[in-house]
């Protein structure tokens, strides 16, 4: 997932949890933590070495534990979550086992680094799904960047130039168009059930517990799912769980709601970038230099994509006069 940075919540208008008061003072350094939190996933999961159903199984599974007593938590104070909220958070964890699966073998055929920029796509996917779903004509941006991003997967799948990294390119950028297909439902469906941004923890944990249940499962089917992964693969999945499922999602979600939208789709385009830097000063990964062009132009597409340029544009204008 990518793993794709987390999306914001729809805001509503709730209060803030008194319990949150201290971090929400900060929402800046609470996102940058949350956005680091999740650049370093990709890098856990080479390290782990275990099969992309197993990361997936495991990396939930240790979770739930902590998620669980959030979400207790959460209920003592706010009362429990509707069966609506539950059901699309169970939907939501569907979609989010397919992401974190497709996206590990992503990571097994190009690296880390290209994997999570491919994931992060969801950005643009996203946008079509709504014109496809719901009638939601795409904002303009959406339109003019999908011909840059759609230049940059082509140079990350190898198909030109020689000698691209990775082990399988082609399959590995089929896999994080996938990634990133699923983790646009994963949002989709979570949003519609998210409406009070005080409740992170329980719809996260529903979700969670909905793609251990479907990776394993799918995992048995497939014959690729290990129930007893041995140490140190246990450590790396720990780290991974507690990091980027727990820390990284609940900093992000709590934070980007209370952040100008500038802040946020910075820091949607900085988690790729950071992780493709990460992963190649410590797993030692590649990219030619055509796959670094197809970085440079996803990137720049998501830019158009998520950028205000008409608000930032105006702000400079009002400024000047």
């Amino acid at each position: 997932m990518t793993d794709p940075a987390a999306s914001p919540p729809a805001t509503g208008g709730a209060a803030t949890p008194a319990q949150l008061d201290a971090l929400l003072e900060h929402p800046q350094l609470a996102a940058v933590a949350g956005a680091l939190c999740i650049a370093f996933s990709g890098i856990l999961v080479r390290e782990a070495a275990v099969s992309p159903s197993t990361a997936a199984v495991f990396r939930c599974l240790y979770a739930l534990p902590v998620l669980a007593l959030l979400a207790w938590l959460e209920g003592r104070r706010y009362g429990p979550l509707g069966a609506r909220t539950i059901w699309l958070s169970l939907l939501a964890g569907c979609f989010f086992a397919a992401d974190l699966t497709f996206w590990a073998h992503s990571i097994g055929a190009v690296g880390a680094g290209l994997a999570t920029v491919l994931g992060n796509l969801q950005v643009v996917v996203v946008g079509i799904a709504a014109w496809l779903l719901y009638g939601e004509r795409p904002r303009r941006p959406i339109l003019v960047a999908l011909p840059v991003v759609i230049m940059g997967v082509v140079l990350i799948a190898g198909l030109v130039g020689a000698n691209p990294y990775g082990s399988a390119p082609l399959f590995g950028v089929t896999m994080g168009l996938l990634t990133a297909v699923s983790y646009a439902g994963y949002l989709i469906v979570i949003r519609r059930g998210q409406r009070d941004i005080r409740r992170l923890a329980g719809p996260l944990f529903w979700a969670t517990l909905a793609t251990t249940v479907v990776a394993a499962l799918a995992g048995v089917v497939v014959g690729d799912f290990d129930p007893t992964p041995r140490l140190p693969a246990h450590g790396w999945l720990i780290v991974l769980a507690l990091s980027a499922q727990v820390a990284g999602y609940l900093l992000i979600n709590i934070s980007l709601p209370r952040l100008p939208s500038v802040v946020t789709s910075l820091l949607l385009l900085v988690q790729p970038v950071a992780t493709v830097l990460l992963a190649m000063v410590l797993l030692g990964e590649d990219p030619s230099p055509f796959q670094l062009a197809g970085i440079g132009l996803v990137i720049a597409g998501l830019a158009i994509a998520v950028l205000p340029f008409g608000r930032l544009r105006e702000s400079l204008t009002a400024g000047a006069g």
